[in-house]
Order: C-alpha cells, then sequence, then structure tokens
C-alpha cells in the first residue's frame, strides 16, 4: 500500500533538455520521496499530456484496463496509445527523469519549458501549445466564471 503525502499546489515550471531529461521541481521530487516513489511510467492517453505516474498507481490502471467490461475498447485503446508513448523511468540524484523519445518528439516538449501539476496521484505534464490553450480558455469569461461559483459558495 503506498504511503500518503500531500500533493503539492501550483502549477511549476521546468524544462526539458535536448536529452529529454525533465529536471522535477523540488517540490514534486519531495512529493514523490514522501510517497516512497523511486521510479515513474511516463506516458501519454490524450497526447496532449505527458502522464508521470507511480509505478504502483500505473500498475492499478493496468488492472482496470484488463476488466474492461463494457468499457473495454477504449481500455484496450487507451492502454495502447500509453504503452506505445510510454516507459519506465528512474528518478536520478538530481531529481530528473527521462521522457520517452517519440513521446517528447510527439508532444513537442524537447529542449523546451513545460508546466507541471499533480492531479489525481499523477503528474501532469504540458508544453507551451498546451499551456496557451488552458489559458486562453481559462481567461475567457473569467469574471463571470467567478461570479457563478461563488454563488455556489466557492470563497
Amino acid at each position: 500500500m503506498p504511503k500518503a503525502a500531500k500533493p503539492p499546489l501550483g502549477i511549476f515550471q521546468a524544462k526539458c533538455d535536448d536529452k529529454g531529461r525533465l529536471k522535477l521541481p523540488s517540490e514534486i521530487v519531495g512529493y514523490l520521496k514522501a510517497l516512497g516513489v523511486e521510479r515513474v511510467f511516463i506516458t501519454t492517453v490524450d497526447l496532449k499530456l505527458i502522464r508521470i505516474y507511480s509505478e504502483t498507481l500505473w500498475q492499478s490502471n493496468q488492472n482496470l484496463f484488463a476488466q474492461g467490461g463494457e468499457n473495454a475498447q477504449a481500455a484496450r485503446d487507451i492502454a495502447f496509445i500509453a504503452n506505445l508513448y510510454g516507459a519506465l523511468s528512474d528518478i536520478d540524484d538530481n531529481g530528473r527523469v527521462l521522457i520517452p523519445t517519440e513521446l517528447r518528439r510527439k508532444l513537442e516538449v524537447e529542449a523546451q519549458p513545460v508546466w507541471l501539476d499533480v492531479f489525481n496521484g499523477r503528474i501532469n505534464v504540458f508544453g507551451k501549445k498546451v499551456y496557451d490553450e488552458r489559458m486562453h480558455r481559462a481567461l475567457d469569461g473569467l469574471e463571470d466564471k467567478v461570479n457563478r461559483l461563488e454563488a455556489n459558495g466557492f470563497k
């Protein structure tokens, strides 16, 4: 059973170097260490976000894929994409992980700045294109969005 740890809050900026090494921000390294994670599975399932999973969390996803049920075809398709672009990576002593070659090229993050957040136990990594899309969507009608949420209890 994995240890409990509070995920870091916020969005962090980092850079994927020309060899595909991503230096994780210290807050994220600390989070992974608190969980006892030394090795991660790095992949995508949507060709937009790079997802970094602990081996344990990825194994639970694989178990879900194997069950399939009414979503069996979707599970097979997502597993195919995840396995095609994914690979295991150790976290080195400098807090770096290696983004698989085809994945970093497909998502255009090689030798580029990236942004990271932690969601649902995984680390999301996204490049400038996705960052710009998310920023544009977030800013569109922002005042109205805030007002609606405050009417529903947002403090």
